[in-house]
């Protein structure tokens, strides 16, 4: 089975969402840093008020609504900063064989993509998870690296799943 596709900046950054958003230390991550910074806040909430000797609900209220906001609105701000990070990264250097237009090759043997940069190749054994979202199929060949297949690119995308499902039995599909 052979199509083509025209991997963006867009398809790519979704799955570095997504990735994040499915990756269990990335989700650790977040919830560390969203619960501790409001323990932290009332730490300072509570020396600030013993050095300026004002009672403690004076400066714990304060620092108890920065702390609510925070909770609110944090997983918005990490999962944005890691939208800026990824543009970033993609702008700042060559990306030929990455962003553009794609050829994908499902043999017997495996995956073969083709770019205008070259040739990579993995045997159907070479990959360790299927996902998808609402726009794209992830054939991860690593635990942070996938073939990023969009979807509005395939012409049947029942008969690529079905055709994977055969060519990965080891895989939950």
């Amino acid at each position: 089975m052979k199509f083509n596709y025209n991997l963006t900046e867009d398809d790519f950054i979704k799955y570095n969402l997504f990735h994040v958003k499915n990756s269990n230390s990335a989700l650790k991550s977040l919830k560390m840093q969203r619960f501790l910074t409001p323990v932290f806040y009332t730490i300072i909430a509570y020396v600030f008020s013993n050095f300026a000797d004002i009672p403690f609900l004076y400066a714990f209220i304060p620092f108890l609504i920065v702390s609510i906001l925070w909770v609110v609105f944090y997983p918005k701000y990490f999962y944005n900063r890691i939208t800026r990070h990824t543009k970033k990264m993609v702008t700042e250097g060559k990306n030929e064989g990455l962003l553009g237009k794609h050829s994908m090759n499902l043999t017997e043997e495996g995956i073969v993509d083709s770019t205008s940069s070259g040739e990579t190749k993995v045997h159907w054994s070479g990959i360790i998870k299927f996902k998808e979202d609402d726009s794209n199929l992830y054939l991860y060949n690593s635990s942070v690296s996938a073939y990023i297949i969009p979807k509005r690119d395939l012409t049947d995308l029942e008969e690529v799943r079905t055709y994977l499902k055969t060519k990965l039995p080891h895989l939950e599909l």
